[in-house]
């Protein structure tokens, strides 16, 4: 038998048709009360930038409503895209946070952009400059959380984050390449990876390559990695493809560049009967879609295929309903 893991939830605050963004955003928050209720180890909300589908655009801040309503389950981001920040204000931010939620703050860090070039160079005008000083920026972050010495001749080295306490954010390393594995290897930092972006294209060599290259920290002295997978679960196969309708339309088209809410499944099905068939029977084949002990074996099949320590679970649908019972579903199988 394998040995137990911890389950986590990914949310992105997807837009929805005929609902109101604001409403994905308080959907969140309701979603990580529930998700504790479950029982789950994490839950972790992105960040994105002028995309149509996606309007979860601040983490940080939505990390302190979920505090304010929480009070076991632990909060991240997925992640801050530290290009876009400078990385005292980002500690700072996750100092204030760690005070909302003292032990309970993961900082997740990713390279990426989160957005199209115009968009990255409008929320910062030297961001085509920052992704170089990732290695950098990830260690001087380390230390501000930490409160503690940065490199020997450092500009800020008389500069803290403040407020300070007996507890700090857990920093991990978010990513879908090769890179972010090496970065969290040379910190010795967990690493995540989004096996969801590319249905795992490079995921299980982008952990492998992090567990061989793996310096161990006083933090983590041994590597600490997980997967992020999108699934959804019902009480039947035939209603988790029905919901799952909505999310194929959205993936075909966002291949083509056409962004937008989630549609109904029933707008979806019928959308879908233009498309090509191939294309629709290959993606429902390799998505996790199915009952509640259908999909977790399938997650318990792939961790443990891949060797990782934790997994986490992206939801789409376009009923909130179904998008909470499909959590549900999931923490009966596990």
């Amino acid at each position: 038998m394998s040995k137990p893991f911890r389950l986590s939830v990914l949310d992105q605050s997807v837009a929805v048709s005929g609902r109101p963004h604001g409403q994905s955003i308080r959907n969140t928050v309701a979603l990580a009360e529930h998700c504790e209720a479950l029982g789950y180890e994490r839950f972790w909300v992105s960040e994105h930038h002028n995309h149509p589908t996606i309007v979860g655009t601040a983490p940080e801040i939505v990390m302190a409503a979920i505090a304010a309503k929480t009070e076991r389950i632990r909060i991240g981001s997925a992640g801050i895209m530290l290009p876009h920040y400078s990385p005292f204000k980002v500690a700072e931010v996750f100092r204030v946070l760690d005070a909302l939620a003292p032990g309970r703050i993961d900082m997740g860090l990713g390279r990426a952009p989160g957005s199209d070039g115009r968009t990255a160079y409008a929320l910062n005008p030297a961001a085509n400059e920052r992704p170089e000083h990732f290695p950098a920026d990830v260690r001087d972050l380390i230390a501000w959380v930490h409160n503690e010495p940065l490199v020997d001749r450092h500009p800020f080295a008389a500069v803290k984050a403040f407020p300070q306490g007996d507890t700090a954010p857990e920093v991990w390393i978010l990513g879908s390449s090769d890179y972010g594995a090496q970065v969290a290897a040379l910190f010795g930092l967990p690493y995540c990876y989004a096996w969801f972006f590319s249905d795992g294209a490079g995921g299980e060599r982008a952990i492998q390559l992090y567990k061989k290259n793996y310096r161990p920290s006083a933090r983590h002295p041994e590597p600490r990695s997980g997967l992020c997978v999108w699934a959804l679960a019902a009480p039947t196969m035939e209603e988790a493809q029905h919901h799952h309708s909505s999310r194929v339309l959205s993936r075909i088209r966002r291949d083509r560049g056409l962004l937008g809410p989630l549609l109904s499944p029933e707008d979806a099905t019928r959308a879908l009967e233009a498309e090509d068939q191939e294309r629709i029977t290959r993606i429902r084949e390799s998505a996790f879609v199915g009952t509640g002990p259908e999909v977790t074996a399938r997650i318990e099949g792939l961790r443990a295929h891949v060797g990782v320590d934790e997994m986490a679970i992206v939801t789409w649908a376009h009923d909130e309903e179904a998008r909470r019972q499909s959590y549900s579903e999931l923490a009966k199988g596990f």
